[in-house]
């Protein structure tokens, strides 16, 4: 205790083990201690049953400031102990008891309908723990429950039944908090995996909220939001699994093993054949063994994580990786589309008819195009070295590496640190600089800024990101002034070829119609609809739109874009970065990308903060 002390005067953190499983644990010292004591072992020589009161420990364990102890008579020395010393550093001090009641006393066999479950609150009685306890209560019965709603019992410490209460006689502010163990399938042991995920969410998230009510007037600890009482710091099992899932996400690159290596003669193929049969496509073989591979993703351990947020987030990843590796299994045959469907979305009827009002206002606008300049993979090869090196400049640790390659369908595309270069490619020169921002300043760059989140997950990404990903990609051209009509319409073709091929229809077909009933260029056409039907139809292009649109409505509602700049994140993980950033678990961008500084980049993100459409995007 004496070094524990010790740690707490000088700011430190504190990571206690000790025996029967107990464990203090400060992140930093706070004004508060969450408190844990093993079920059954509230009395002297009694037993602690197997499973017993597993979510109240997790909820205390997702704590900056916790205590687990086997029996209260350990935990009462040792919250004496760390309570004068916060109490000494901060002015005041409150202590959460957090337990399970014996059973679920309101579920009976014959309920027609899942009934309200029990929750009991106990408390000392000054003005700043009732305050606190009654956040507490009205964040719990805020909670939109998704199978049961809860029912909470108030009351004052005297009021306890002495299980329910174990430290009410501290001397210090208290709140004990109980609740019905809902997650535990009546009459086994067996549980409720949702049930218990939400549990553990919920209630961590109440006393957050209770904590900061009790500490809100003190000097020195003014919060924005109750989540930056949150951990500032991950344990050793989160950088464990972090590099786990990281070794899996790299041990294949999901597009190249899906992406055809001749497209080149499969244009010619599809031409000669008076474009009435699909071309047969090549891929290279598989250099992921997905058996083992899966069976390493399943063995990655996340219930030591200590903390709900990041747990949701590797969880998540998981099933993505999981539904990748299956898709990878499946190339080439008809489960592959449906695969696709599970991990991109269908695409939804409103995004067509946004695509269609698209391409029908730009029709008139083809005829008017004059002959662009062109460049050819040189050329770009020459300026995405130069714009590397304009990025390493400012962070030496941005080293991407340019490959020309010529198993590549006519484009660029990013793969790990890696920038890839077709080089059949030839492109409108005015297109080249808008095209490295939307794959060098966005996707090489939130790779880099990812990776030095400290956490690796940043850089290979948050399930999920490639949507808002793209979109961001897509505004970067707009902003570098690049977004011509041209490459809208591209982009709104690929929903409407990407709806067609979820629909069926033959590849023909899609490329008949992108070309005749919408005015595409075959070469674009085609190019465009091997990508959507490549691996046996992939339903990715869609993403494109709907992440612009996505983005458009965040900037409208007064969004910021730095967060989306600290590594691969998708729309719904705003707020999670948000929170992350907020308990110091992540930093700000080391480099931002430089199509911010383009002479006109402010004026056109103000137009988007204001509400803009696509259509407004083309730069003149």
């Amino acid at each position: 205790m004496a070094e524990v002390l010790a740690c707490i005067e000088t700011g430190k953190s504190v990571r206690k083990e000790f025996g029967d499983g107990g464990r203090l644990h400060i992140d930093r010292p706070l004004p508060f201690l969450c408190v844990f004591v093993e079920a059954g072992k509230r009395e002297a020589g009694s037993a602690l049953g197997v499973g017993d009161h597993v979510v109240a420990r997790d909820i205390a364990s997702a704590n900056a400031v916790y205590l687990l102890a086997p029996d209260i008579a350990t935990a009462r020395p040792i919250i004496n102990a760390v309570g004068r010393a916060l109490q000494k550093r901060f002015g005041t001090f409150l202590l959460l008891e957090i337990g399970e009641l014996a059973d679920d006393a309101l579920l009976t066999d014959d309920a027609p309908y899942l009934p309200p479950f029990e929750v009991k609150v106990f408390h000392t009685g000054d003005a700043q723990t009732t305050l606190a306890a009654n956040v507490l209560v009205e964040a719990v019965q805020d909670v939109k429950a998704k199978f049961r709603t809860p029912v909470v019992q108030q009351g004052a410490a005297v009021e306890a039944p002495a299980q329910d209460f174990a430290f009410a006689d501290t001397g210090y502010p208290s709140i004990s908090l109980r609740f019905a163990p809902i997650y535990r399938q009546p009459g086994s042991d067996n549980v409720y995996p949702d049930l218990r995920e939400q549990l553990v969410a919920n209630i961590f998230d109440a006393g957050l909220q209770a904590f900061a009510a009790f500490i809100r007037d003190i000097d020195g600890l003014k919060l924005t939001t109750h989540r930056q009482l949150g951990r500032k710091a991950f344990v050793d099992a989160v950088s464990r699994a972090d590099r786990s899932i990281d070794d899996i996400a790299s041990s294949f690159d999901f597009l190249l093993a899906v992406t055809p290596i001749n497209a080149d003669a499969a244009w010619a193929e599809f031409k000669a054949g008076g474009f009435r049969t699909a071309p047969r496509f090549l891929y290279r073989p598989l250099t992921v063994d997905i058996e083992a591979e899966k069976r390493k993703l399943f063995t990655i351990a996340f219930d030591r994580f200590e903390d709900p947020v990041l747990y949701a987030l590797y969880r998540e990843k998981q099933q993505e990786l999981d539904l990748q590796l299956s898709m990878l299994a499946a190339r080439e045959t008809p489960r592959f589309i449906e695969l696709g469907r599970a991990l991109y979305g269908p695409v939804e009827p409103s995004l067509v008819d946004v695509a269609t009002r698209i391409l029908t206002a730009t029709a008139d606008s083809l005829a008017s195009a004059t002959e662009p300049e062109m460049a050819d993979c040189f050329v770009l090869d020459r300026r995405a070295r130069a714009m590397i090196a304009g990025y390493q400049g400012q962070y030496p640790g941005f080293e991407a590496t340019v490959e020309l390659r010529g198993d590549l369908p006519s484009g660029l595309m990013v793969s790990g640190n890696r920038l890839l270069v077709s080089r059949s490619t030839l492109m409108d020169r005015r297109r080249v600089e808008p095209l490295l921002s939307h794959e060098v300043g966005v996707h090489l760059l939130t790779y880099f800024n990812g990776s030095a989140q400290g956490l690796r997950l940043f850089r290979s990404g948050l399930a999920g990101y490639e949507g808002m990903q793209e979109g961001l990609a897509v505004f970067a051209e707009y902003l570098s002034g690049g977004m011509t009509v041209e490459r809208l319409r591209l982009i709104a073709a690929r929903v409407v070829g990407c709806a067609m091929m979820l629909d069926s229809a033959p590849f023909e077909r899609t490329f008949a119609s992108l070309t005749d009933a919408y005015g595409l260029d075959p070469d674009d056409a085609f190019n465009l609809v091997l990508r959507l039907y490549r691996g046996g139809g992939l339903a990715k292009d869609a993403i494109y739109l709907r992440g612009l649109l996505q983005l458009l409505d965040h900037l409208k509602a007064g969004g910021a874009l730095d967060p989306f700049w600290m590594g691969k994140i998708s729309a719904s993980h705003f707020h999670v970065m948000q929170e992350l950033s907020a308990r110091g678990l992540l930093q700000a961008p080391v480099v931002r990308p430089d199509f911010l500084s383009h002479p006109h980049a402010q004026t056109r993100l103000d137009l988007a903060r204001q509400g803009i459409s696509p259509l407004d995007m083309i730069n003149p």
